[in-house]
């Protein structure tokens, strides 16, 4: 009889062990499930300008300026496809589609509504990069969404997206103009002086949009419309 009470005992601790087992496992399930895992996120980063030798290093081609620096900034490379030039590089865990559009800047829109599709982006992860020269120069400024201000890039991309609720960077060219010289002001090349400006502003562009990228457009702004 002790034989077989022994024997029952073992039976009875072997079955609570698999329960406990089974409890066990079914917590760890539980908490793969609550613990966040890192995504990769897709942002589309669009800099505004005109192609052409005779745009280059104009002030309406900042954007250009700054998406070619965040280009060498993640050691990407630009090829020609539809609608303009791109260029794929990752900050961490995002993955940017850097886009230069080739439809010049009055129908920039379609260049960025065909990315944004083919990428499948949200509006809210496009950063369009444009000139203001309502800033001062390499005055920065970030906004989720806004007007065009005139700016008929800007007025393309509304249309086209069917919104104005998209985020941009504006980057400043200044307003050094008289009366009626703005067309010309904004088509003609930087100063000397200014290129030697750009060398300094141009980077903290570049480190606005990795932020933004990366903690989002209220840490972005928070930390550069006023730096």
């Amino acid at each position: 009889f002790s034989y077989f009470f022994q024997d029952t005992k073992v039976s009875k601790e072997t079955q609570g062990f698999v329960r406990f087992r089974k409890k066990l496992l079914f917590l760890l399930r539980l908490l793969s499930f609550s613990i966040p895992h890192s995504t990769t996120m897709k942002y589309l980063i669009v800099g505004l300008g005109n192609i052409g030798p005779e745009y280059e290093c104009t002030r309406h081609n900042a954007g250009f300026m700054i998406a070619d620096a965040l280009a060498d900034s993640c050691g990407a490379t630009f090829s020609t496809e539809r609608y303009g030039d791109i260029a794929h590089a990752r900050v961490k865990n995002a993955q940017l589609t850097i886009l230069k559009p080739s439809t010049y800047m009055n129908l920039s829109g379609n260049a960025v509504r065909y990315w944004k599709e083919k990428e499948n982006i949200d509006i809210d992860n496009i950063l369009v990069l444009v000139d203001d020269c309502a800033l001062p120069f390499g005055a920065i400024r970030l906004k989720g969404s806004g007007s065009d201000a005139g700016h008929n890039g800007l007025k393309n991309i509304a249309q086209m997206l069917g919104t104005q609720a998209y985020p941009r960077l504006r980057f400043g060219i200044g307003n050094d103009f008289p009366r009626g010289g703005q067309i010309d002001y904004v088509l003609g090349q930087f100063t000397e002086q200014e290129c030697e400006g750009l060398t300094q502003r141009i980077p903290v562009a570049v480190d606005a949009i990795k932020t933004f990228c990366l903690a989002g457009m209220q840490r972005a702004m928070c930390d550069y419309n006023n730096k």
